[in-house]
């Protein structure tokens, strides 16, 4: 069933399959932009099936590209400019009696112990070529004890010296899918709860059936995508009062690269990097004596912090690591392998995936690049 829009312009009805980052960004956009939309979610409205729960949220491409390829780098400089304004549309559904969406973007911090020298010296070359390969991204900024020191006062004495990389930024994911949750029905999206869904049960076009459907269930889709699997990832969520970190902070290290991610209210978010298991059970003692470990050498207030929560959960990667758009016959995309770049790349897959649903193929992709097959497909030659 195709809707036309208040503006004139005829506009297909969607059905999206799993309501995490990517099934709750599309439905907002389409919803805005004049689509019948309904999202079909096999958990509940918390999402707590939801890769996005257990993240920090960071935007940064230039930290990123010291461990990712440059189609994610370029998506991430992409959502840098799009999170603002997509942020604003979810602020104007939900009005001033919502609390907005944290956001920030004042830059990622890099430090390193006298130990680490070495191997912050490799990171730094890296990513001054990394940026001299994506001129769109700012350079980093090599600071002395004094400098860190102004840039974040918390830190003042603690290091010798450090990385700034300036244009970087966060969002804080938790406040984001509340809100996200919360605008959907005000805008006319039909919710299924509780409703587990795969594209087989739909067929895109047919009397009754959604004129499109999109396919965002992460690991949920592991039937139709056989080289999908899970990474885990270990988060710790503290409260910290006699920690001021301004922005998000890393840490080089041999074996655990650290990262700390501050939110409102003295909430810190701790995390390293991924770890190659499609384990989901709760996080081991090592693990966690580690990141806290860690933690604390970057700033001794989280000696008495109040940990708020260990979580784990496994985020879905594909073979190479990198996004897919995959459309397996007309009318039917699939987006997955968002992998640990969700929050900074979900921006330009959405974009990809509006331009697809409106038209049948994105002038856009190929900017990052991403490969999106265009449909309806040409009949085959006859023999």
């Amino acid at each position: 069933m195709t809707l036309e829009s208040s503006g004139g312009v005829a506009r297909p009805s969607v059905a999206i399959l799993g309501a995490g980052l990517m099934g709750r960004l599309l439905a907002f956009a389409l919803a805005r932009r004049g689509h019948a939309v309904r999202l079909h979610e096999a958990g509940s409205a918390a999402g707590e099936g939801s890769a996005a729960r257990v993240a920090a949220a960071m935007l940064a491409p230039l930290a990123e590209s010291a461990v990712t390829e440059p189609p994610v780098v370029r998506m991430g400089h992409h959502a840098l400019a799009r999170w603002p304004v997509l942020l604003t549309e979810l602020n104007d559904v939900l009005g001033t009696d919502a609390r907005p969406v944290f956001f920030q973007q004042e830059g990622t911090v890099i430090v390193w112990h006298r130990q680490d020298a070495s191997d912050a010296d490799r990171l730094a070359r890296q990513l001054r070529a990394n940026q001299r390969a994506l001129p769109m991204l700012q350079a980093p900024v090599a600071l002395d004890a004094a400098a860190l020191g102004a840039l974040e006062p918390a830190l003042q004495g603690r290091f010798a010296q450090g990385l700034y990389l300036p244009g970087e930024g966060q969002l804080d994911n938790r406040q984001l899918l509340s809100a996200l949750g919360a605008a959907l029905p005000r805008m006319g999206v039909a919710l299924h709860w509780d409703s587990p869904r795969s594209p087989d049960d739909f067929t895109p076009g047919a009397p009754g059936q959604p004129d499109r459907v999109v396919d965002c269930r992460g690991l949920g889709a592991r039937p139709q995508l056989a080289d999908l699997r899970g990474v885990r990832g270990e988060v710790i969520r503290v409260h910290a009062p006699e920690v001021d970190l301004r922005r998000p902070t890393r840490l080089v290290h041999p074996r655990y690269p650290l990262y700390i991610a501050p939110k409102q209210d003295h909430l810190f978010v701790i995390g390293a990097t991924e770890i190659e298991s499609d384990d989901d059970s709760p996080p081991s003692v090592r693990s966690t004596l580690e990141l806290l470990s860690a933690a604390y050498t970057v700033h001794s207030g989280f000696a008495e912090a109040r940990i708020v929560e260990i979580a784990t959960q496994r985020r879905p990667a594909l073979s190479d690591n990198l996004p897919a758009l995959v459309s397996p016959r007309d009318g039917v995309l699939q987006i997955n392998g968002l992998y640990r770049h969700g929050f900074m790349i979900a921006p330009a897959l959405l974009d990809v995936a509006l331009e697809w649903i409106d038209a049948g193929h994105s002038a856009l992709a190929a900017t990052f690049p991403l490969a999106v097959p265009p449909w309806p497909r040409a009949p085959a030659a006859a023999p």
